[in-house]
C-alpha cells in the first residue's frame, strides 16, 4: 500500500514538474519546424515568469498575470524574428541575446520596482491560479486503485496543466491536419519553394515565432503564478534548455514531445524524492545524476544509438528571396 502510495505521488509530480517544460518543447517545436531555431526558449519563461509574477501582484488577478506573461514572452519572440528573420542574424546568436537580455532585465527591474532581491513579493488572493477539483474526487478517494489516480492525478491541478496537454493533440492537429500546418511544415524543408507558390515565407515563420511566444508565455507564468507565489530570480533554472533536449528528443513530434516531457519530468520528480535516500546494492545517487540524465539521453540519441534525430532541412538557415 505504500508502495501504491509512493507510486501516485510521483505521478502527481511528474505532471507538475513536465507542464513548463511540454509547454516550451511545444514552443520550439512550432518555431523550429518553420526553421527558426530558438533557443531562446529559457529567456522568454524567464521574462514571461517575471511580468506574470508583477502584473498578478500589482492587479492581484492571476488572467491579468498571464496576459502580461505571454505579452513580455511574444515581445521577445517578435525581438528574436526582427533580428533572425527579417535581417537574416545568426538564429543562435539572437536566442543567446535574448537569454542574457532577459536575465539581466528580469533582476535588474526586479530590484528597481520592488526592492526584494530581484523577487516580487508574495502574490495576494486572487494572483495565483488555484487548484481544479474534479466532481466526486473526495468521495471516490478510498476506492483502491482507481479513487486514489482520480482524486491525486487526474484531479486536482492549476488550469494551465491542463492547458498544456490539450495543447499536445491540438498542436498535432494544427500541424498535421490544417493548411497553416502543412505550410508550416514546408517552409521549413524547403522555404523555396514556398516563395515559389506564393506564400510569404517571412510571414509564415514570425506567425511559428508568435505561437512560440505565446506558449513560453504560458510557461513562464506557469512558474510564478501558479506552482509559485511569485518570481524569483532565475527561476527558470535551466528549464527552456531541458525543453530543447526534450524536442530533440522526441524528433521534432507533439506527441513525442509530451511522453519525453513526462519522462524528463518523471526523472526530475525521482530526484527529488530519492535525495538522500539509500539504494540497495548502490547507496545514496546524487541528485545531479538525475539532472544530467535528460541531457544525456539527448546525447545518446544524437550519437545514433537510439534512432536519428533529423532536423527540418532548412532550420537555423536565414532564407533570402531570389531576385529575378
Amino acid at each position: 500500500m505504500i508502495m501504491f502510495e509512493t507510486i501516485i505521488l510521483m505521478m502527481d509530480a511528474t505532471i507538475r514538474v513536465s507542464t513548463p517544460l511540454l509547454l516550451a518543447c511545444l514552443a520550439g517545436l512550432y518555431s523550429e519546424r518553420s526553421g527558426v531555431v530558438d533557443i531562446g526558449l529559457e529567456g522568454k519563461m524567464l521574462g514571461a515568469a517575471f511580468g506574470a509574477g508583477a502584473v498578478a501582484y500589482i492587479t492581484a488577478n492571476a488572467w491579468l498575470g498571464l496576459l502580461a506573461g505571454i505579452s513580455v514572452s511574444v515581445l521577445l519572440s517578435l525581438l528574436h524574428g526582427f533580428a533572425s528573420i527579417s535581417n537574416r542574424g545568426n538564429q543562435i546568436v539572437s536566442g543567446v541575446a535574448i537569454n542574457f537580455l532577459a536575465a539581466g532585465l528580469t533582476a535588474l527591474l526586479g530590484q528597481t520596482w520592488f526592492r526584494q532581491g530581484g523577487r516580487t513579493p508574495s502574490l495576494p488572493d486572487g494572483g495565483r491560479f488555484t487548484e481544479i477539483v474534479w466532481p466526486f474526487a473526495e468521495q471516490v478517494r478510498n476506492i483502491p486503485i482507481i479513487g486514489p489516480f482520480y482524486a491525486e492525478v487526474l484531479s486536482g491541478h492549476k488550469i494551465l496543466v491542463y492547458v498544456a496537454f490539450l495543447a499536445v493533440p491540438l498542436t498535432w492537429w494544427i500541424l498535421f491536419r490544417t493548411r497553416f500546418g502543412l505550410r508550416l511544415r514546408a517552409v521549413g524543408e524547403n522555404p523555396a519553394a514556398v516563395d515559389t507558390a506564393g506564400i510569404s515565407v517571412v510571414w509564415m515563420r514570425y506567425r511559428a515565432v508568435i505561437a512560440c511566444g505565446i506558449l513560453c508565455g504560458v510557461a513562464g507564468s506557469y512558474l510564478s503564478i501558479a506552482v509559485g507565489s511569485g518570481f524569483g530570480v532565475n527561476m527558470t533554472a535551466g528549464q527552456g534548455f531541458m525543453a530543447l533536449a526534450a524536442l530533440i528528443f522526441a524528433k521534432w513530434k507533439p506527441v513525442s514531445a509530451m511522453f519525453t516531457c513526462l519522462l524528463f519530468g518523471f526523472l526530475d520528480a525521482a530526484g527529488t524524492r530519492l535525495q538522500g535516500v539509500e539504494i540497495w546494492l548502490i547507496g545514496e545517487v546524487p541528485l545531479q545524476v538525475f539532472q544530467a540524465l535528460p541531457y544525456v539521453l539527448t546525447v545518446v540519441l544524437l550519437a545514433g544509438f537510439i534512432g536519428k534525430a533529423i532536423p527540418p532541412k532548412a532550420a537555423g538557415i536565414p532564407y533570402l528571396k531570389e531576385r529575378s
